[in-house]
């Protein structure tokens, strides 16, 4: 009960307002916050967001940024769409704690389940990355045929073939699940001979087909990218969202005049629920940026 009255001041002090019927928390209204150099909120299941966070650091170089990694219940793409839901509300309530001006869901299986959802529960501006890489992947494709490797959720939810055909209608999406992709990324076999394999179990029949470009359907794929990219060849264009992301954030801080123009020396923080020292080793792998500790949390309380 202690934990959960700290939680509700927390919560307060962040612009929410919270009801309590019948001992039952319905959090009624989350207010933005319209300090320019408050920090993004950005997260992922696990490390996969990283490489969004790392696009983020590249091409918003003035914004101060709080990452969560939900590494106690990796991967999501294996879970329920309830699920998805409320991991990703109670990951918003934290994000909100640490007075977060936007938020990017760097995960392509919380978007493709959850964004709807959480956008119309706060007003704080929340981006997700699959309306990004879809366009990227309109913009590329020369015949029409667009391949999508993704989670076993996002493939099965068809929101990247509704959002590529409402963009292009006619467009051929094929999609393909790579349900190992993540945990051989999370395990650190991105570069091992295994990888190789399994790229070529899951993606074979889309090599044969005439797709001319693929879009990395999930934010840790892109770890695996020099590899799918030799294994397709020139013939197909492999499209990262994480660049579109960064520019879609880059636009709703520009529109909403967030952007952090203060000059001061930017802040980096990093949160996982589960494995820090192993999160800390992983971020410092692939950022350019030193990150000195990552700090545990019990997510299950917000």
């Amino acid at each position: 009960m202690a934990g959960s009255v700290v939680l509700d001041l927390k919560f307060w002090a962040a612009g929410g307002t919270i009801s309590i019927t019948n001992g039952i928390k319905e959090i009624l209204s989350v207010k933005s916050n319209s300090n320019s150099t408050a920090p993004v909120g950005v997260f992922d299941s696990g490390v996969g967001g990283l490489t969004v966070a790392r696009e983020i650091m590249r091409q918003l170089p003035c914004e101060n940024i709080v990452y969560f990694g939900d590494t106690a219940r990796v991967p999501y793409g294996s879970k329920s769409e309830d699920n998805i839901i409320r991991f990703s509300r109670q990951i918003i309530r934290f994000l909100e704690t640490k007075g977060v001006k936007a938020i990017v869901i760097a995960c392509n299986t919380a978007s493709a389940l959850a964004l709807e959802a959480v956008q119309g529960e706060t007003d704080i501006p929340i981006i997700g990355v699959i309306v990004p890489g879809a366009r990227a992947a309109v913009q590329a494709t020369e015949n029409g045929m667009i391949g999508v490797a993704g989670t076993e959720a996002t493939i099965r939810s068809e929101t990247y073939t509704k959002v590529i055909q409402k963009m292009r209608p006619g467009t051929v999406v094929i999609g393909k699940p790579c349900p190992l992709f993540v945990p051989l990324v999370e395990e650190g076999f991105a570069k091992h001979k295994i990888t190789e394999e399994v790229i070529d179990i899951y993606l074979s029949e889309m090599r044969q087909t005439d797709i001319d470009t693929m879009i990395l359907g999930c934010t840790h794929y892109p770890l695996l990218r020099s590899r799918i990219m030799a294994y397709f060849g020139e013939k197909v264009h492999i499209v990262n969202p994480a660049y579109e992301t960064a520019m879609d954030l880059k636009k709703a801080l520009s529109e909403r005049g967030l952007e952090n123009k203060s000059g001061k020396p930017v802040s980096y923080e990093f949160y996982v629920s589960d494995a820090a020292e192993k999160f800390t080793r992983f971020a410092n792998g692939i950022l350019s940026y030193d990150v000195a500790a990552t700090r545990l949390v019990n997510i299950e309380e917000y």
